[in-house]
């Protein structure tokens, strides 16, 4: 340990940081991923280039949207615990 610099503390401070900072925007993402999945879209409907805009995309199902709402749910948790350990420390 350095007296200079307090290399345990500079750890936690990297590891928090990039918890948050890449790691919930990482499940935001997946999330909306969840919600709106790639897919190929139904054949009959876009017989054109003119029709592709109205071609009908694949929806997320039960299965993604709960597993969207669990990570959606996740994210707010961590803000909300966030903004809970801002206001109250003294």
């Amino acid at each position: 340990m350095n007296s200079w610099v307090n290399l345990d503390a500079v750890w936690k401070i990297v590891v928090v940081g990039l918890v948050t900072g890449a790691g919930l925007p990482a499940l935001f993402a997946l999330g909306l991923r969840l919600l709106n999945p790639s897919g190929p879209s139904d054949p009959s409907a876009a017989s054109g280039p003119a029709d592709e805009a109205a071609a009908v995309r694949p929806t997320a199902g039960p299965v993604g949207s709960t597993l969207a709402g669990l990570l959606f749910a996740l994210v707010l948790a961590a803000i909300g615990w966030g903004i809970y350990v801002i206001v109250n420390h003294r």
